[in-house]
């Protein structure tokens, strides 16, 4: 008589989960620092920290102490009322970015939509016409239908279309494309300072000036989605620090929350004129367990020589990983990237390199153009970027192994 045995819990996704995800085999357990544990006791170095979310590393004592705390006081009330934790926030992030209106939300595709239809409502005031997005190719900026519709990768897209019209997009740094796009009927235009997604591209300080220049010419938004490159990713608490031009309207996500789910829509004044009472909410934006949250990450994030150390550090890797590319040639194309933001353009396929890294302990993720993604916790140190070379060298090893091997 055979035993029955309790289905395992990659059984039971299977069973019953939407099958939209292409995950790895592996079943996580536990976190700490910038390492994860699976079930069976194996340690990985995480260099993608949840995709940029974990910014703070995985079970950081301050952050764990609050939400235990907060967790026992109050979870959720609706924003029917008020707490103590949204007013504070919003003031320290204001002050941080000059951007004095802010939304809170959970996501940052929630935050994009908010931005989008902040533009819109401000277009609208102006001419019913005005309604045009400018945007990039090959950006990313959520999977919504509002989000979708703005973001430049046709194999995202394809099978939800027709999508919200009205959208131009234009190659990434390309001024003159940009100049043409953009006119009296532009509403908004949205950037991405560093695609991400997309293959860790960075836009040049001429572009978004170009962007600046136009968006007041023609009366229109300019959007900077900050979701994956802000709140210290790059050296900057925000990308756009390092170029000196100001958004009318900002997003950001990931790594605000510090591992909890948050997002954030900042605007100007003027860019949030229209939205008044009732023109958009969020049930659970801006819950106080959030909120605690989201004040202690800022706090870690703002301390003394936090973002100095993501600088210093990110210039190490990048020195680290240069030395890498030099060693493994056949392997490695490039680097591209910003402060603990990179992307190594591969010469192999990024899907077989991540699962080899995988085999090593090291946990990195795929991009477009065939790039590997390295977003580690920007608390990572000189010891653990060597051990993630040390990772990365002998996957490519593999590689090179393996194609003498078929070679012979």
């Amino acid at each position: 008589m055979e035993i029955a045995t309790a289905p395992s819990v990659v059984d039971l996704e299977k069973q019953y989960l939407l099958q939209n995800y292409a995950r790895y085999p592996v079943v996580l357990h536990r976190g700490k620092g910038c390492y994860v544990y699976d079930t069976a006791g194996k340690r990985y170095l995480d260099l993608l920290a949840g995709i940029g979310v974990n910014a703070l590393g995985h079970a950081h004592p301050r952050i764990t102490k609050v939400i235990r705390e907060q967790a026992g006081r109050l979870i959720h009330s609706s924003n029917l009322y008020y707490h103590e934790y949204t007013g504070p926030l919003a003031e320290r992030i204001s002050l941080a970015s000059q951007l004095p209106r802010i939304f809170f939300c959970n996501s940052g595709t929630e935050a994009n939509e908010a931005a989008l239809k902040m533009a819109k409502a401000h277009g609208r005031k102006i001419s019913p016409e005005k309604f045009e997005i400018v945007s990039l190719e090959n950006s990313f900026h959520g999977r919504t239908i509002g989000a979708l519709s703005v973001t430049g990768q046709e194999s995202y897209r394809r099978d939800f279309e027709p999508l919200v019209p009205g959208v131009r997009f234009v190659p990434r740094n390309d001024l003159a494309a940009l100049e043409q796009a953009v006119g009296d009927r532009t509403a908004g235009i949205i950037l991405e300072l560093v695609q991400g997604e997309g293959g860790i591209y960075p836009l040049t300080a001429a572009f978004v000036r170009k962007a600046r220049e136009l968006a007041d010419r023609y009366d229109a938004i300019l959007i900077f989605d900050e979701i994956q490159c802000g709140v210290g990713r790059t050296g900057k608490f925000f990308a756009y620090e390092w170029i000196g031009v100001q958004p009318d309207i900002m997003c950001v996500a990931k790594g605000i929350g510090g591992g909890f789910p948050l997002g954030a829509c900042l605007a100007t004044a003027e860019a949030a004129k229209g939205m008044t009472v009732g023109t958009h909410g969020s049930t659970y934006g801006g819950n106080p367990l959030g909120m605690a949250v989201g004040n202690a990450a800022i706090d870690l994030v703002l301390s003394p020589g936090f973002l100095e150390h993501v600088q210093a550090i990110g210039n190490y890797l990048r020195q680290q990983l240069a030395g890498l590319i030099a060693e493994h040639p056949s392997v490695f194309e490039e680097l591209r990237g910003q402060g603990l933001m990179l992307g190594l353009k591969m010469r192999v396929p990024n899907t077989e390199f991540v699962a080899g890294a995988r085999q090593h302990g090291l946990l990195i993720v795929g991009a477009g153009e065939n790039v590997v993604r390295l977003l580690p916790p920007l608390i990572v140190d000189e010891e653990q970027v060597r051990e993630a070379i040390a990772l990365l060298s002998a996957a490519a090893t593999d590689f090179e192994t393996e194609k003498k091997t078929v070679a012979a």
